[in-house]
């Protein structure tokens, strides 16, 4: 098989969620925006996450002010509104929960707020910020998560999201694509050789 090799890889890592980051300003106006990348860092204690914005973005100045963020996982069914908040700034005063449909509601640990609309939210504290390239690598320490109840299960003993039912979709070379069918689990290959 032939490889094609890119001398300047760009977004190498796919398929990554996509999310709407949440923060807040010296007024207590929240602002949304869409990152293509959230990832995790650490998985627990604490639960750590990452996401990367350019300093120019203007929710890079409101989460280094507030030192708080949320990250809000929307549906595939919210792929419009996902991508028209990734489209414009907030910087001139624009209400983008309004203008585009979205609630936001309160948190329960941080001035952000969360999206009603998005089954999953995440409520961070900044814990630092690095600069990487041309991007600031921003580290949040997940306070708390919320799920939509409906998207839950008990599932091993231990209550679980569905991810069938989260509607959830991912980021690759600029396009979005919708979660399609699982195909295993964790484990399940020692199963068979057990």
């Amino acid at each position: 098989m032939n490889k094609t090799r890119f001398k300047a890889p760009f977004r190498p890592v796919y398929p990554s969620p996509a999310g709407l980051i949440v923060s807040i300003d010296e007024n207590g106006k929240n602002n949304v925006m869409t990152a293509g990348e959230i990832f995790n860092i650490g998985l627990r204690n604490p639960t750590i996450i990452g996401i990367a914005l350019r300093k120019a973005v203007y929710t890079h100045s409101l989460i280094v002010r507030s030192g708080e963020f949320t990250v809000n996982f929307a549906t595939a069914a919210m792929i419009d509104k996902v991508d028209l908040v990734g489209t414009i700034s907030g910087r001139d005063g624009l209400d983008k929960f309004s203008e585009y449909g979205l609630t936001p509601i309160a948190s329960a640990e941080v001035k952000p707020a969360i999206i009603l609309e998005c089954p999953v939210n995440l409520e961070c504290k900044l814990l630092n910020v690095t600069v990487v390239g041309d991007h600031d690598l921003m580290l949040g320490e997940v306070l708390a998560m919320h799920v939509d109840s409906d998207k839950m299960e008990l599932r091993g003993g231990r209550e679980r999201m569905v991810v069938e039912k989260l509607d959830a979709f991912l980021f690759a070379e600029g396009e979005y694509f919708r979660v399609g069918e699982k195909i295993g689990y964790q484990g399940f290959t020692r199963k068979r050789i057990d």
